[in-house]
């Protein structure tokens, strides 16, 4: 499959010489690595790019200085490297900047738990100087007869919630009929509360749509095949779903937000295994006859080349909405690509979700078979190949990090909306002060960095539920004094970001 790729690309290049881009973003190197997968840096410092490596690595760079930053590898529970195995993707949790932890996805040996091939999503806290970290596990999925369609995309969405998708379980045509069975995690995008370190290791955000009812409370949409990669635009809070497809068609589903920092498409059946696209699955259960309630993708393309310059490939990989005012006309589009072609494209998202993407265009980019893209927290895109070399995508302007858009010309859309939500990507810290057999406990809440926050709500929740809030000092700390009637469980939430969850329990007197 690699040789064929590799073959179509350099076909692809013949055919672009001369084609200028669209855009006049360039790709700039920012290293090699060994299998590069995906990219994504600390959540207040963009500089502080996170490479992750498929068999099973997390590289650190900053500017020209290179660090492992965690080597899950070395914990011998990463199934790395046959067909779609290995270290998927990490997540950095909203308080990475006090904690380093991060989450990540990973097809499992059995020394993870479970048989090979099982993905597992654990959150890790990398020792000193990297190396071997520390794991705390999460969700374990049964995935052991195919070696593909494993999905494995992170994200803390908007709403402060970790969101994960899962390919169908693998092989040709859904063999398992995961993608409509709602009693699987397989073939969805889930979303849960991580607890990491507590028990149970995650909870079920209130919203989720099966939640108490009939289907996996985990589950937020169906009908996937392989969500390999998909994102959430900043700006509006849209969720973008890139999923590879079988024989004939590929398909990005998008998912409009009702409402600031609200994710929306709960519930939602993308179609798979009865629709591939927009068209019917020629090897659908008999089943999908009678089906319906599916939401159609806004974008998908064929396989075979339809000419004219339009898309088409066999695997599509997903990527982001531009928030880049350095990348020209590219600013505000979609960009995705596929793996087969290298072909870096764009597209501008409807308005709404029962509209269709227009616009779509080659950006007269190329790179061998594009893994993954990437983005960092001031918005700038990477793109990592196959050949192992990571680019970012920029602009006239070299790699700075870009200023906020201007509003848009409706006003639904402002630099000051994109700039709120990223300044809620800050650290949130809860600590605990209690004196030996005293019913009452000292809860400390801190929150960085400080700046415009000082002054802000933060809400402290007792087991699951808002117990209290305060103002943050000037030095963005707030005190809480509880009192304890037996074993309970503490969090602080600010504006989305939510801190470890910590347990206290009232110890009885020594006799």
């Amino acid at each position: 499959m690699r040789r064929i790729a590799k073959a179509v690309v350099l076909a692809a290049a013949l055919l672009l010489i001369g084609v200028a881009s669209a855009t006049a973003a360039s790709l700039a190197p920012i290293g090699n690595f060994d299998q590069p997968i995906f990219v994504t840096s600390a959540p207040a410092n963009p500089d502080e790019l996170l490479v992750v490596e498929r068999p099973g690595r997390v590289i650190r760079v900053e500017g020209a200085t290179r660090s492992l930053y965690a080597d899950l590898s070395a914990l011998g529970i990463v199934s790395c490297c046959l067909s779609e195995r290995g270290l998927l993707s990490i997540a950095p949790a909203p308080d990475f900047a006090s904690s380093g932890r991060f989450y990540a996805a990973y097809t499992g040996t059995p020394a993870a738990g479970g048989e090979e091939g099982d993905v597992h999503v654990d959150a890790f806290r990398p020792t000193p100087g990297g190396g071997t970290p520390t794991r705390e596990p999460i969700l374990s999925i049964p995935h052991s007869l195919h070696p593909n369609h494993n999905g494995g995309q992170l994200e803390i969405g908007p709403d402060g919630y970790l969101y994960i998708s899962l390919g169908d379980g693998g092989g040709s045509g859904d063999p398992l009929e995961s993608g409509q069975d709602l009693e699987t995690l397989l073939g969805k995008v889930l979303r849960i509360d991580p607890r990491p370190g507590a028990e149970p290791p995650y909870g079920i955000p209130p919203g989720n749509p099966f939640a108490g009812g009939p289907g996996r409370d985990e589950i937020w949409a169906y009908g996937l095949r392989n969500p390999w990669r998909f994102s959430f635009d900043p700006l509006n809070s849209d969720l973008l779903i890139a999923d590879v497809g079988q024989g004939l068609r590929e398909e990005v589903d998008l998912a409009k937000s009702p409402a600031a920092g609200v994710v929306g498409g709960a519930g939602a059946n993308y179609g798979w295994n009865c629709r591939e696209g927009f068209i019917a699955y020629p090897g659908a259960p008999e089943g999908c006859a009678s089906a319906s309630g599916f939401i159609d993708p806004v974008f998908d393309y064929p396989h075979a080349d339809p000419g004219g310059g339009a898309a088409y490939g066999c695997a599509i990989t997903g990527g982001y909405v531009v928030h880049d005012s350095n990348l020209g006309a590219l600013d505000g589009r979609y960009v995705y690509a596929d793996f087969c072609t290298g072909e870096i494209r764009s597209l501008v998202l409807p308005a709404d979700s029962g509209g269709r993407a227009s616009g779509d265009r080659s950006e007269g980019l190329l790179v061998s078979g594009p893994t993954s893209f990437g983005e960092d927290a001031c918005g700038r895109l990477y793109v990592a190949s196959d050949d192992g070399t990571v680019y970012r995508l920029q602009g006239s302007a070299g790699g700075v990090c870009p200023p906020p858009p201007p509003a848009s010309a409706s006003g639904a859309q402002t630099a000051t909306a994109l700039r709120a939500v990223r300044d809620k990507r800050v650290a949130v810290r809860l600590q605990t002060r209690r004196r030996p057999h005293s019913p009452f406990a000292r809860l400390i809440v801190s929150v960085s960095p400080c700046g415009e926050n000082a002054g802000a709500s933060v809400q402290l929740h007792r087991g699951g539920r808002g117990f209290a809030g305060k103002r943050l000092s000037a030095g963005c700390i707030a005190r809480f004094r509880v009192r304890l009637g037996q074993k309970a469980t503490f969090r602080a939430v600010f504006e989305g970001q939510r801190s470890q969850v910590r347990t206290i329990a009232l110890a009885k007197p020594s006799p």
